[in-house]
């Protein structure tokens, strides 16, 4: 199913799940469905050029499998300085069958991940990779999943600890689950027992310079991207989101203060059906969550505690038709508002469909929000031409991707 199919059979669904305000609900259904109308139709520009600048930069070149590594230069946002492996080798995953996590063989994902040397990881064959313990990544690696059908699912998933330089592209991330109390290799000279991890579909601890980009992420047993412990410059972008619990966890604990210096890019990203909550829930560091597509959330989308600030940029907010889920935000403190009215959270330029409402707070000038801030917004109008390439990518050699 194309991209742009995707879209509109999740924008379909929710559709389905509004019970008694469905006309409401088709005020979203509509905004979408008109836009894409009128780019089929040839009304809008016949450029492959979308406005997202990151696809911009490399999406138009058909010859986009013998220049991979130019994706490495379209980061945005905090985490634009995340190479990669760009710097080093190619290596083919060839293998997605016989993971040893103390003794990794050649060819599989886990020995290519945990080299020292920068490396830009690619695949010779669709593969569905079940992990028998987390894969533990090391510094200067991408991932990059163009070209074939990479499923990382049904076991422990992805982790980057104390590492920096990552970049995660065109992997599809499903149902983790929890491991651990086992012997793990996370470089070549250095294995150790890891405790129990939580389930996540990318747990990042410690670490700087990442970009997750293009991936697709649902069902795992506890976040499906979480950083805490001191982690800083990334950016979270264009990955569609769908049948979860808690999406994402920025910040460790209220008091650990160290996620103060936090900064994360949550960008172009398609936040979709079955979604319940933390899209993103932060704490303590600076947000900028910047034209992406909400379609509803059971309990609320953008949560926090401990005076993050948070600068809302640019997003379309679809609520369902349940009356008690239409506000976006959700604070937590102790003292209630009159703790959280001075947190910095603007809603700057956000469309509110079916009923939607920010909670602003704290601030409202520019200059309070220049650390939250991390690219130029695009009109949420435009998103309608952006948001269908959410998520993993059909990439076929020798077209545009």
């Amino acid at each position: 199913m194309s991209t742009f199919s995707l879209f509109l059979v999740a924008m379909l669904i929710h559709a389905q799940f509004a019970s008694s305000t469905l006309m409401q609900t088709s005020e979203g259904t509509k905004w979408i469905l008109e836009k894409n109308s009128r780019r089929q139709l040839g009304t809008d520009s016949p450029s492959c050029r979308t406005g997202n600048p990151i696809d911009d930069c490399w999406r138009c070149d058909p010859d986009w499998e013998t220049n991979r590594k130019m994706l490495a230069d379209c980061a945005i946002g905090f985490g634009r300085n995340a190479v990669g492996g760009r710097d080093g080798e190619f290596y083919i995953v060839t293998d997605p069958e016989h993971d040893d996590p103390v003794n990794p063989l050649p060819g599989t994902l886990r020995y290519a991940v945990i080299q020292d040397e920068p490396l830009w990881i690619i695949f010779d064959q669709d593969m569905v990779i079940q992990l028998k313990e987390e894969l533990m990544m090391n510094s200067y690696k991408t991932v990059d999943g163009r070209g074939h059908t990479i499923e990382i699912a049904n076991g422990p998933c992805i982790t980057i600890s104390d590492a920096t330089n990552i970049i995660i592209h065109g992997v599809y991330i499903h149902n983790c689950v929890p491991a651990g109390n086992a012997m793990v290799r996370d470089s070549p000279r250095h294995y150790g027992l890891r405790g129990i991890s939580d389930g996540d579909g990318i747990s990042i601890f410690g670490a700087r310079d990442l970009w997750i980009d293009h991936c697709t992420l649902a069902r795992c047993s506890d976040g499906l991207i979480d950083a805490v412990y001191e982690s800083t410059a990334i950016t979270i972008s264009n990955n569609y989101m769908f049948q979860h619990n808690e999406v994402m966890l920025l910040g460790h604990k209220d008091d650990f203060l160290a996620d103060q210096k936090m900064q994360v890019t949550i960008a172009f990203n398609y936040f979709g059906e079955g979604l319940v909550q933390r899209m993103p829930r932060c704490r303590l560091g600076y947000f900028h969550i910047v034209n992406n597509v909400y379609t509803g959330w059971e309990m609320y989308a953008i949560g926090g505690s401990a005076n993050p600030t948070i600068n809302s940029q640019g997003n379309v907010f679809i609520a369902s038709g349940d009356n008690s889920t239409k506000e976006v935000t959700k604070r937590e403190g102790p003292q209630g508002s009159s703790e959280w009215k001075n947190w910095n959270w603007r809603s700057d330029g956000d469309m509110m469909l079916n009923g939607a409402f920010f909670t602003p707070s704290g601030e409202e000038s520019p200059g309070s929000y220049a650390k939250a801030s991390s690219m130029v917004a695009r009109p949420a109008s435009l998103l309608a031409n952006i948001i269908p390439s959410a998520g993993v990518l059909n990439c076929q050699i020798g077209k545009q991707c």
